[in-house]
């Protein structure tokens, strides 16, 4: 049984290791607060001694510690752990938060990567069976997957990355390696509706694409085709999107106004009209 320390706020670095939660929801923490408040702190969180700024490191407990500093409380309970290094100590984190919190397929990606970035790591081959012991081999191909979306969109393409699910990931993932990134970019890019609603429509319509093109029978493109996209000049791009009825294709920037779009139905008709006759 682990002893139970009453350690100074000011001495937990929260920052010591990568998180795997990258946001604390403003619900549930105040409910936590609230709790922690009336009837006191139920578990305690857990920490390493730390060679950083501050004495330890948390390993669990973000929004226990986050809800003590709320309440300006000036010590919290503890369990101080020794792990063997900084990887084991972030294998311990991410395995109490599967089991206390709601980590997304997204933030779990995340954690891997970050722990790469941070030389923890040399590969994500190396780190899943590190950070993950317990997964399985599909578990861990399904992560490797979701580490790819995470790669290629970053932190700033997709509003809200965190709301995607293991099946949505999957799917891009997999049309990532069909080589539809860059069309995926482009029109999250230059899309004006920023929702996370509106940017999977986009993505999903594309992945519909790519995966019926897929299964039909090969038609014949001229070589380098079928385009999905091509920006025509720097302010002007064009991008094909199927529909339930046929085809969309989609002009936008700053030239993709009423008079372009005049001359490119003028075109349309005298050059397919003419091979209707």
């Amino acid at each position: 049984m682990h002893d139970i320390h009453e350690i100074p706020l000011d001495q937990i670095d929260e920052n010591a290791l990568p998180r795997d939660r990258s946001a604390l929801d403003e619900t549930d923490l105040s409910d936590l607060t609230l709790s922690i408040a009336a009837h006191g702190l139920r578990m305690p969180v857990e920490v390493f001694p730390s060679t950083g700024p501050k004495p330890y490191g948390l390993i669990s407990g973000f929004r226990r510690l986050s809800a003590h500093r709320e309440l300006t409380l000036s010590t919290i309970p503890a369990f101080i752990r020794q792990p063997a290094d900084i990887p084991s100590a972030l294998a311990q984190m991410i395995e109490e938060n599967e089991i206390r919190a709601d980590i997304t397929p997204w933030e779990r990606a995340k954690i891997v990567l970050t722990a790469i970035e941070h030389g923890y790591f040399d590969t994500i081959d190396q780190a899943l069976p590190r950070l993950y012991p317990t997964y399985d081999h599909n578990r861990r191909a399904r992560l490797r997957a979701v580490a790819e979306v995470v790669t290629h969109f970053g932190d700033h393409a997709l509003t809200d990355p965190r709301s995607l699910s293991q099946r949505q990931l999957t799917r891009l993932a997999t049309n990532l390696r069909a080589g539809m990134g860059d069309t995926m970019l482009v029109a999250l890019q230059e899309s004006s509706d920023k929702s996370p609603a509106t940017q999977w429509s986009l993505l999903a319509a594309i992945c519909e694409d790519a995966e019926a093109e897929a299964k039909a029978p090969k038609l014949h493109y001229k070589p380098g085709q079928p385009k999905y996209h091509r920006r025509v000049q720097d302010d002007l791009t064009v991008r094909r999107e199927r529909t339930k009825d046929g085809w969309t294709l989609r002009f936008t920037g700053k030239t993709a106004k009423g008079p372009l779009m005049e001359d490119i139905m003028d075109y349309v008709e005298d050059t397919f009209g003419r091979r209707q006759r």
